[in-house]
């Protein structure tokens, strides 16, 4: 056992539970404010720092030994506050770069990368993060750090950072003067397109279109 996950397994847990539960609640908060499209010409980087920093609990969350809940079947929190309207304002807000492709597990053989929306994970992240944090503010902290390690390893730790990926490749090609290629334009959305369909799409990614929407201009 490293070190890391010593320390991990070995702290208090109120003050671990603590620790998490506030970078949850300041990834919400900042995404929550993103969303809203106050302040476009930053959103790609804030963001990026934001998920970074989101990863650095689950990573805390992943080296921890496994966490068992208090009850054998957990706790009602009652339905899932709705996020389409966020999801809607984030693919706004990001477009052109809200679509890119991405290669679902790297140990897994695939014939393509499968395409994303920068949109669609943030919203599934938040649902994840939410449905804990309902558990965490009822006062069950085990539930709450159970589901958010659970949805770390099975959900939003693999949404998370495929979406930090993306977003790091955006910077990464305005900022060294690289033009992303526009790539076959493909709808996400559009109804009876499986995988090996869509295996190509990565929407409308113009380098003019990325420096002036998002602001993302070179210093």
């Amino acid at each position: 056992m490293s070190d890391a996950t010593l320390h991990a397994t070995t702290q208090d847990p109120d003050d671990f539970a603590v620790q998490i539960a506030d970078q949850v609640e300041s990834f919400l908060v900042a995404v929550g404010e993103v969303a809203k499209g106050d302040e476009p010409d930053s959103a790609v980087p804030f963001l990026l720092l934001e998920v970074s920093q989101l990863l650095l609990a689950g990573g805390r969350l992943g080296a921890h030994e496994d966490i068992v809940p208090d009850e054998r079947y957990e706790p009602d929190t009652g339905p899932d506050a709705d996020v389409d309207e966020l999801r809607e304002n984030l693919a706004r807000l990001l477009d052109p770069v809200d679509v890119y492709s991405e290669v679902f597990d790297p140990y897994e053989p695939r014939k393509a990368p499968v395409p994303a929306r920068l949109s669609d994970d943030l919203a599934d992240v938040i649902t994840d993060l939410r449905h804990g944090m309902a558990h965490y503010r009822a006062g069950r902290t085990t539930e709450a750090l159970w589901w958010w390690q659970f949805s770390y390893f099975s959900n939003w730790g693999p949404t998370a950072s495929a979406a930090l990926r993306a977003l790091q490749s955006v910077l990464i090609h305005v900022r060294l003067n690289q033009p992303l290629e526009e790539l076959d334009g493909l709808d996400t959305d559009q109804p009876g397109m499986g995988d090996e369909t869509l295996e190509f799409e990565a929407g409308r990614v113009m380098q003019e279109e990325i420096a002036g929407p998002l602001g993302l201009q070179q210093g």
